[in-house]
């Protein structure tokens, strides 16, 4: 790969041939794979090559990039991150293809070595759309888009034959955002677009046909809160940095059942359990493990996965490892799962997967259980000093709170809960919309499971989230009304990119407005407007007091708290919370291993 273009300076090529074939409005939807484009538009807007506009629903986004062609009447493109979101765009995918309609499809895309794996956020985008695009394109991570972008966007304005949609999907590395000596445009937003309208002789030639986890940042130490290190030592009882010997893991991941801390339990093995595993209890349940890794995680021998881990980088970095077994249990075939694709052995049936997993050393389990109470006592000591509300303590009321079914919404909340939930309580069952982690129809999804079963049904969502499915609130007249709470941690944007490489203080500070703009997409909606025009009970609650009291009432009906919460701190906080476990695991001065997202 030493000859192949970075993911930056693919972008940078894709975005010139956008604009040498004449796209000049690009509609962005926020996401993390498709990064590198977003940069890259944001600094050819700067150089008023084109113009950008930002939109949080993909749905909204492809039909606006519909209505700048229509009435542009020029190529218009629309870019959005992998999964899901690509899928909401076909409704104006099958509209432009029906009226001719020049719409440019970028859809992002992990690179051909996660595909089938399992990945978080990866499924066969190749080819999605069908009859409905002119032409289609999987490019390679690495190669050059240019030719590929300047083809499609000719084959998008007809060329003799009916214009129409086309899609082009980029598949990016990491690095997704560009590197320090990248040589960018200083970015500002909205300048002025002074190209000439679209002539199809301008369109570049095409030299060629088209053919093909998340890495984890290393921000620099944010300043750590006034608290000393000695008062934090004193939340919770001290853990050795690393256990003197070894042994096996469980790890169990999205779907993996209750098996998996049975299975953990039987052996005496530490359980490493995703909220929406439904295994996160019994005696061998580690609630804060993923920052646990970077102490005990040397001493690692096995690993036995149940189910499909899509949440943290830790934990997808120890599946990586190379040093240690690893198996993969799959009694039967499962819908994310492709042969050949997975470095894991695969085991189909229980008398191999213990006869794998074998003994500990004497002590494993009870070194991964101190460390885990040391980590949680100064969680939650550092939690109730802080001002104000924040996602990690609201995710560990709702979990403690919630005795129904509980909803987990993606990006940030489902996290929060992963971080803080404590082993000791479980809902009755815990669902998330993990096949693709997208953030949509989550406000949907909730409803059918509130109605399926007639349970109380809470759910934990951002705010973004939430407005994506604003509409699922609507219920015609005559409908069954759910039995169901909404809780909107509402910090006015997209929290989770801060926790990302976007928000390292080197990117921040190179590319801050651009960075707020494509991925924080601030909003200031009137959410009790919002619930009264759907009928909806509405509370706004600024305490963890009047949080608990809310969430105690009897869930009769729907209703929506929401939270308020400050986003441009979130990376400080969760910063404050890796040293403040750090300093319980290693109180001689461990170094924090990376951020543990």
């Amino acid at each position: 790969m030493s000859d192949s273009l970075t993911s930056f300076e693919a972008a940078r090529r894709a975005v010139t041939a956008l604009a040498g074939g004449g796209v000049h409005d690009v509609v962005v939807a926020p996401g993390s794979r498709s990064a590198p484009l977003a940069y890259a538009l944001a600094e050819a807007e700067a150089a008023g090559q084109l113009r950008l506009h930002v939109r949080i629903d993909e749905r909204s986004a492809g039909f606006t990039a519909l209505g700048l062609a229509l009435g542009g009447k020029r190529p218009a493109a629309v870019l959005t991150t992998s999964g899901t979101a690509v899928g909401e765009l076909l409704p104006a995918v099958m509209e432009a293809n029906h009226a001719a309609v020049p719409l440019v499809v970028l859809s992002a895309d992990r690179p051909e070595e996660l595909r089938g794996t399992g990945a978080n956020q990866t499924t066969q985008q190749p080819g999605l759309f069908g009859s409905h695009v002119r032409c289609a394109f999987d490019v390679p991570a690495g190669e050059d888009p240019g030719p590929f972008v300047a083809r499609a966007v000719r084959e998008a304005c007809g060329g003799g034959a009916p214009a129409g949609p086309v899609q082009l999907n980029l598949a990016f590395r990491a690095p997704l955002v560009p590197a320090g000596d990248a040589g960018a445009v200083p970015i500002e937003r909205h300048v002025e677009v002074q190209a000439l309208p679209y002539d199809g002789a301008a369109m570049p030639s095409v030299s060629g046909d088209g053919g093909d986890g998340a890495a984890a940042g290393s921000p620099e130490a944010l300043p750590p809160e006034a608290r000393s290190a000695e008062d934090l030592q004193e939340a919770g009882r001290r853990a050795p940095s690393a256990p003197a010997a070894g042994g096996p893991v469980v790890v169990a991941g999205h779907g993996a059942g209750e098996l998996a801390a049975v299975f953990a339990a039987h052996l005496g093995l530490p359980l490493l359990a995703e909220p929406s595993s439904n295994a996160r209890f019994g005696t061998s349940a580690i609630a804060p493990y993923r920052l646990l890794l970077g102490h005990l995680g040397a001493g690692i021998t096995r690993v036995v996965v149940f189910g499909r881990p899509t949440l943290s980088r830790p934990v997808a970095a120890l599946l990586a490892r190379t040093d240690i077994e690893r198996a993969l249990y799959l009694p039967e075939p499962a819908a994310w799962f492709e042969p050949g694709r997975r470095s894991e052995r695969i085991i189909d049936n229980l008398p191999e997967l213990l006869e794998f997993a074998g003994p500990a050393a004497p002590g494993w389990l009870e070194a991964w259980r101190s460390a885990g109470a040391a980590a949680d006592a100064a969680i939650a000591t550092l939690l109730a000093g802080e001002e104000g509300l924040t996602g990690p303590a609201v995710a560990e009321a709702v979990w403690e709170q919630t005795d129904g079914f509980l909803v987990l919404g993606s990006s940030n909340p489902i996290r929060d809960v992963d971080l803080t939930a404590a082993p000791g309580w479980h809902p009755l069952e815990v669902f998330a919309n993990r096949g693709l982690a997208g953030i949509d129809g989550t406000v949907s999804t909730a409803t059918g499971i509130a109605l399926a079963a007639g349970v109380p049904t809470r759910v934990l969502l951002g705010d973004l989230t939430f407005l994506h499915d604003v509409g699922g609130l609507l219920i015609g007249a005559g409908e069954v009304e759910p039995d169901l709470q909404l809780v909107v941690l509402n910090d006015h944007g997209g929290g989770i990119f801060g926790l990302l490489e976007h928000g390292e203080p080197a990117t921040a500070a190179r590319y801050g407005p651009a960075v707020e703009r494509l991925f924080g997409t601030p909003q200031q909606v009137d959410l009790a407007a919002l619930a009264a025009a759907y009928g909806v009970a509405f509370e706004r609650v600024t305490t963890m007091q009047g949080l608990e009291t809310a969430m105690e009432r009897p869930l009769r009906g729907r209703s929506i708290i929401e939270v308020q919460a400050d986003r441009q701190s979130l990376r400080a906080l969760h910063s404050r919370i890796q040293d403040a476990v750090a300093a319980v695991l290693a109180p001689e001065g461990a170094e924090r291993t990376g951020t543990q997202r």
